[in-house]
Parts: structure tokens; C-alpha cells; sequence
């Protein structure tokens, strides 16, 4: 018999603009890979405005003066609402973040309510709108595009941590033996899929994404010509306008194999850490056991559905929406995997005021 649950969860102050907070979270990733992938990143040259407005100019008087102040840079309307319907959400979002901020300040004296998680979040994404500014006047240089991207990822989950945090949900402590090496693995994996996740960044700033555009070779070969210097060389200048990538054929190939071999890697990694997991919880037993199971599917799922949209952008050439749907398959794998360590670094998931410790032994010896 496994344990219930019952009773409500004791939410602390600040969960529902947590949870808020980390949807938006969501649409700003969303958002934000739209932009990248309609190459509309340069649709307003300046920052915050766009060729000096509020919003994007769209009469034929305003868009005569946007181009006398920008010669450069023709107005491109659809490009440049894009760009500015990214900075709005991501504005609406800092200033929500804000809001938790304040609240976490208030609440700072009462027992298991974060508030150091809070700061960190709020010049997280701070950094992050230097970085949005840098995008626009460094002329999507990669190394700022590929960062700008990673920032977004690490807002989003450290938002979906700090409402697992103040869900009210109490953790048991999950024991060491025989649990030490598979906590390790987790740790491991996340690392890992951030590796990944940065490749990924960096196959898309540098315009990398079809450079193999076959399966599973590459260019009809298994080892195509490649330049893993110039590739990954993150001293390019600063000043050329990268949009569409300045990098030669061999280079980005580099970058795109490098992100396959990154995949492989990361589904090897996670598939031997299920087995494991099975193994340790169904050995285990209880709450614990069972929790570990769940949350190891979830992960699996997500790892599924991110290898799926992978191979579906190259068998069908990068379809929008499928290339969007990636990116926000990145994160997702991610928080599971946030969640997942979460879980074990804590304990089983029960509801506050909850103690099922005994029902669980009683399982264990039965």
C-alpha cells in the first residue's frame, strides 16, 4: 500500500507571483527564439526605443525619419515588433521579478522563506537586459547573442525553483546510501545539458543549424570537413554586423557536429541514469522510490520529445515552429532536470504538515 496524500499544502508568501513570474519566464524563452530564428534581432537598431521611438514606426512620416536617423538599417515593420514585443514581455517580467523581491524583503524573518534566491534572480535578470542592449549595439556578436540566450535559460529556471521552493511542499531527506551515486549523476547530467544547451546557443547565433543537413551523416559523410578553430573561436571581432553569421562552411559545420555529438552524449548519459534509478527505487521502495521513478520520466520524456524536435529541424530544414518549439524543449528538459535534483538533494515530495515516515518503514519491512 503506498502512502497518501491528503490535506492541503501550506503555500508561502509569494508562490502564486513565483509561479506567475515563471510562466511569463516561459513566453519570454518563447519569444525571445522567435526573434532569434525570423532573424529579427536587429529589427530596431537602438535600445530601448526602436530608431528612436516607443514603439515601431509604422506611418510613412515616422518610418522617412527612422531611416534618416538609421540609413543603415531600412525599417522592416513585422522584424521590428518582434524585437519590441520581446522587450516588453521581458520588461513585464523584471518587473514582476521585482515585485517577489520586495515581497521576499517583507517576509524575510519567517522560517524557510527565500531571500537570497530572490536577489540572485533580480540581477540575473538585470544582467540580462545588458545583455538584450549589448545584442543590439554589438550587432548580435555571438558571444553576447549565445549568453543573452543562457541568461534567459538560468532566469527561467531559477524562477521554477524558487516557486518549488515556496510551494509549501515539505521535503524528507533523501538518504546517501544508496542514493550517493545517483545524486551525483544527476548533478552530472544537469551540467551536462547546460553544455548542451550552450552548444546550442552557439549553433544558432553562429547560423549553424543547417550545416548538416542530412541523417545520420553529415554532408553525405560521417566526418566532413571541419573547423573546430575558427568554429569555436571566441575571440571573433567586435564592430561586423553578424547577422546571417560571418563564420565559413567548414566552421559552422564544426559547431553543428559538435551539437549532435552533444546530444548523443546527453541521451547515453540520461538513459544509464534511468536504469539506475529504476534499480535504486524500485529497491527502495516508499515515497521515495516512487517519486524518483516519476520524476525520472518526466525527464526522459522531455529528453524524447527535444531528440524528436531536434531530428525534425533537420529532415524538414528548420521549420519556425518547430525550431521555437526546440528552444522551449531545451528548457523544459532543463527544469525537469532542476526539479529532479531538487527532489533528491531534498527528499520525497509530500504535503506540509505531513509525516508518513512511519507508513513508509512499515512498506519497507513489509
Amino acid at each position: 500500500m503506498g502512502s497518501q496524500l491528503t490535506g492541503v499544502a501550506m503555500k508561502k508568501k509569494g508562490f502564486y507571483l513565483a509561479l506567475i513570474a515563471t510562466l511569463l519566464a516561459s513566453i519570454v524563452v518563447g519569444v525571445g527564439a522567435y526573434t532569434r530564428l525570423v532573424h529579427a534581432g536587429l529589427g530596431c537598431p537602438d535600445w530601448p526605443g526602436c530608431y528612436g521611438f516607443l514603439t515601431v514606426p509604422d506611418t510613412q512620416q515616422e518610418i522617412a525619419h527612422a531611416e534618416s536617423l538609421f540609413p543603415e538599417a531600412p525599417v522592416e515593420v513585422d522584424k521590428g515588433w518582434a524585437e519590441m514585443i520581446h522587450r516588453y514581455v521581458a520588461g513585464s517580467l523584471m518587473l514582476l521579478v521585482l515585485m517577489i523581491v520586495i515581497q521576499a524583503f517583507r517576509h524575510r524573518r519567517e522560517p524557510g522563506q527565500p531571500f537570497k534566491l530572490p536577489i540572485l534572480i533580480l540581477a540575473l535578470i538585470t544582467l540580462q537586459a545588458a545583455f538584450g542592449m549589448w545584442t543590439v549595439t554589438l550587432k548580435l556578436w555571438p558571444q553576447v547573442v549565445t549568453a543573452h540566450l543562457l541568461g534567459g535559460f538560468a532566469t527561467f529556471s531559477l524562477l521554477f525553483l524558487l516557486t518549488l521552493r515556496l510551494s509549501g511542499v515539505h521535503r524528507e531527506k533523501v538518504p546517501d546510501k544508496p542514493f550517493l551515486f545517483l545524486k551525483w549523476l544527476a548533478v552530472f547530467s544537469l551540467v551536462l545539458v547546460v553544455g548542451q544547451v550552450s552548444l546550442g546557443g552557439w549553433t544558432s547565433s553562429n547560423y549553424a543549424a543547417l550545416a548538416c543537413p542530412d541523417l545520420p551523416m553529415c554532408q553525405g559523410q560521417w566526418l566532413p570537413p571541419m573547423n573546430f578553430a575558427e568554429g569555436f573561436d571566441v575571440g571573433q571581432d567586435i564592430g561586423p554586423n553578424y547577422l546571417g553569421g560571418q563564420l565559413h562552411a567548414e566552421a559552422r559545420t564544426a559547431i553543428h557536429f559538435a551539437h549532435r555529438v552533444g546530444a548523443i552524449l546527453v541521451v547515453i548519459l540520461l538513459t544509464l541514469q534511468m536504469f539506475i534509478a529504476l534499480r535504486v527505487s524500485f529497491r527502495v521502495g516508499g515515497s521515495i522510490g516512487s517519486t524518483v521513478r516519476k520524476l525520472m520520466l518526466l525527464v526522459m520524456v522531455m529528453l524524447t520529445v527535444q531528440v524528436g524536435l531536434g531530428l525534425s529541424n533537420i529532415i524538414w530544414s528548420l521549420p519556425l515552429s518547430i525550431a521555437v518549439a526546440h528552444n522551449l524543449g531545451g528548457a523544459l528538459l532543463l527544469l525537469s532536470l532542476v526539479a529532479y535534483n531538487y527532489f533528491l538533494f531534498g527528499g520525497a515530495l509530500k504535503k506540509s504538515g505531513l509525516n508518513n515516515s512511519l507508513q513508509d518503514l512499515q512498506e519497507r519491512e513489509g
